[in-house]
């Protein structure tokens, strides 16, 4: 009987990157196809996520679960500013600290787009922290 625990530490990284690539194309969707423009905050996120796809592409196309040493650096800082988001959004932040300007778009505003009842911030947030959590509980060693 095979090791339940060990197969599945070795679907993560799989696991991994389907949700960056997920992450990475809604956030294309709605600001290509739908046309809402990101935020500042937005724009931070997405710095740290749309590298993650190559990376961790990379990572499984050679069996190289190294390949989270380069992923978690920048899926720690797209988690920060996520959280500082969603902060932001569920008003734990005030406003006056937020680097989005009056002129731009905010998606901090509760008119913004949500997606399964759920807001932009909250949702990168819960990529950001999956995909974390994958990183984490990933075997260190090369298969």
């Amino acid at each position: 009987m095979p090791d339940t625990l060990s197969s599945r530490s070795e679907a993560l990284p799989l696991l991994a990157f389907l949700i960056v690539l997920g992450a990475t194309l809604g956030a294309l969707f709605i600001g290509e196809v739908l046309g809402q423009m990101p935020c500042v905050l937005c724009w931070y996120q997405r710095i740290a996520m749309f590298p993650l796809v190559p990376i961790l592409a990379i990572g499984l196309w050679r069996q190289d679960a190294g390949a989270r040493l380069y992923a978690l650096p920048l899926v720690l800082a797209g988690l920060a500013i996520a959280l500082w988001h969603s902060g932001l959004y569920a008003g734990l932040i005030p406003e006056s600290v937020s680097p989005c300007t009056k002129d731009g778009p905010s998606c901090s505003d509760r008119g913004q787009m949500a997606i399964l009842g759920l807001p932009i911030p909250y949702l990168s947030l819960g990529a950001f922290t999956a995909t974390a959590l994958c990183l984490i509980f990933m075997k260190g060693k090369r298969s």
